[in-house]
């Protein structure tokens, strides 16, 4: 047993399993006599419902991690660059995987007996976003050990004026005053588009979030219907099981009944016989 496993099997769990989990690994690893690893196993903290989801991402989908890192780094190099066709094709990138990848983590975390709620996907989506702005968050994520939500500072840094300046040419003084408007004008067009990407990707959330939550409610009635047909199925056939043994059980009543109205004939014929005899004899 060594922390990393320990690790990785404690953030796959759902959070309310947490705890006792961990105090287990803990007296393990006392009972191994290595205290060092049950002190920092101990040290591990709970996550949050929505870290939890975004674990799972990591854990359950772990080819999808490269991408989104890559796609982080495209899109603060576009931003660096003032690169606005670049920025708005990663941008409808970005849009369509942290869709994808939210979506993704509440049907993971519905599959694993816990659904999130729409606050903790939108925390999800702000996890996946730092990832995009900041590669320290970006490595903070891979690891799959998340205890609360991170969030972007404040989105992607514009370029900083030494990298600018580096690349500028020697010109003339109203050249570079010119060259240095456009960058700003292309900088104020990549941000307005970023802005408008960003609120075209909320209504999409939103949009994706009403289906989830419809396509969950719609899961539950097949469910509860599929278990009202299985109870329906199950008294159907007992009923069947009590008429079939109804009508053996009148059946043999009846042949009683006949057997009891034979046997009462009989006794009559022998009563009317003995009594007939007893009369010829008196006589």
């Amino acid at each position: 047993m060594d922390l990393d496993t320990v690790a990785d099997e404690l953030y796959r769990l759902r959070p309310e399993e947490f705890t006792a989990a961990r105090a287990a690994r803990v007296a393990a690893a006392r009972t191994a006599g290595d205290r060092a690893l049950a002190d920092r196993i101990a040290e591990l903290r709970r996550p949050s419902l929505s870290a939890w989801a975004g674990n799972l991402l990591v854990h359950e989908r772990h080819e999808e991690v490269e991408p989104l890192i890559r796609l982080g780094e495209g899109l603060r190099q576009a931003h660096h660059d003032l690169d606005g066709a670049k920025l708005r094709e990663l941008s409808r990138q970005q849009r369509a995987l942290i869709g994808t990848l939210s979506r993704q983590a509440a049907q993971l975390a519905a599959r694993a007996g816990h659904p999130i709620t729409e606050a903790a996907r939108q925390e999800v989506e702000g996890t996946l976003r730092a990832v995009l702005a900041d590669p320290e968050a970006a490595r903070e994520w891979a690891t799959g050990r998340l205890v609360k939500p991170l969030t972007a500072d404040a989105g992607f840094p514009a370029a900083p004026e030494a990298g600018l300046a580096a690349k500028r040419r020697p010109a003339a003084p109203d050249t570079t005053k010119k060259a240095t408007a456009e960058r700003r004008r292309r900088l104020t067009q990549a941000r307005k588009e970023a802005d408008e990407a960003a609120r075209e990707l909320r209504t999409r959330e939103k949009e994706a979030a009403t289906a989830t939550r419809e396509a969950f409610a719609a899961k539950k009635r097949w469910n509860d219907a599929q278990q009202r047909v299985g109870d329906l199925t199950a008294e159907l056939q007992r009923a069947k099981d009590e008429q079939q043994q109804a009508r053996s059980a009148e059946r043999t009543a009846r042949d009683h009944a006949r057997t009891a109205d034979r046997r009462l004939r009989e006794a009559r014929r022998r009563a009317e016989s003995t009594a007939e005899a007893v009369t010829a004899n008196e006589e």
